[in-house]
């Protein structure tokens, strides 16, 4: 069963859908799933929190703050640090919620909330257990390595628009799926949110400029050894184009810890695809009943 529900988080309403298991067996755990940057709670976690309600957790799946339903201006901020306060303030929700036992709440992070959970769970022990699923932990690294372009220049152009916005002048705008060939990782992407797979007709092809200034600051790799004790699951396909980050945030990580490679799974599969979510949602099912 879903609902809808909202929450404050830092002075902004965020909307969201919970999901609660059929069956009534008293306070359920509890699964917060945090989809990909840009993504909103119609995309990706809507994919894993539908599964994860019918194996007996009650699971929240959210806009942040600036995307889809939720309050927020300038629209489309990637702003790692304030999803981080958000994820926050969902705990707080779901640890208020007589359906939740507040004492297993645990997190799921696709893409880059497979970066925002850890570092969010570092700082908040009410996250008992942590899964990561085609994780992007390191936002710096993508940008250096040169998603943008020439990320020196690209911080030049963000710090121009903050000038501009501050005059009185619109917000201004990247696509977040760059036209042309933008090499094969970023034209898979294109494959999902570009086409019927992406679940939301709404969501916008778009990325605030200065959204990159932000993302080149963060990496939960910084900080994913003093995740320990909490434990951590890495999922990953065996084909992935950011299986890299995955075996990075493996190696930082203390125990216990663990990395499940899927057979001949790519980044984007794990958004939507059944044959690679059903197993990826297994993994975590499993994952979750040995350590809430």
């Amino acid at each position: 069963m879903r609902g809808d529900i909202t929450f404050d988080s830092n002075g902004n309403r965020l909307a969201g859908h919970l999901y609660l298991p059929e069956r009534d067996a008293g306070a359920a755990p509890a699964v917060i799933v945090v989809g990909a940057a840009s993504g909103t709670k119609e995309q990706s976690p809507a994919a894993y929190a539908t599964r994860l309600a019918k194996l007996g957790y009650v699971a929240l799946a959210f806009d942040h703050s600036t995307y889809g339903d939720s309050e927020g201006t300038p629209r489309c901020d990637e702003n790692p640090f304030a999803k981080s306060e958000d994820i926050k303030n969902a705990v707080t929700f779901l640890a208020g919620r007589e359906e939740v036992d507040r004492e297993r709440i645990a997190a799921v992070g696709v893409c880059g909330g497979g970066g925002y959970v850890p570092y969010t769970a570092v700082a908040d022990r009410r996250i008992k257990a942590v899964a990561t699923v085609s994780g992007l932990p390191d936002l710096r690294a993508t940008i250096t390595d040169g998603y943008a372009g020439d990320w020196r220049e690209m911080m030049n152009i963000a710090q121009s628009a903050r000038e501009a916005y501050a005059r009185g002048g619109e917000a201004q705008y990247l696509p977040f799926m760059p036209p042309g060939d933008a090499g094969q990782w970023v034209n898979n992407g294109k494959k999902y949110y570009l086409s019927d797979r992406n679940q939301d007709p709404a969501w916008r092809n778009q990325l605030l400029l200065w959204s990159y200034d932000k993302m080149v600051q963060f990496s939960a790799l910084d900080v994913i050894e003093l995740l320990a004790p909490t434990p951590l699951l890495l999922v990953a396909g065996s084909d992935a184009e950011t299986l890299s980050q995955s075996e990075a945030a493996y190696s930082k990580a203390q125990e216990p810890k663990e990395l499940f490679l899927i057979e001949g799974g790519t980044h984007f599969d794990f958004y939507d695809r059944p044959e690679y979510v059903d197993p990826a949602v297994t993994k975590i099912d499993s994952f979750l009943r040995t350590h809430l």
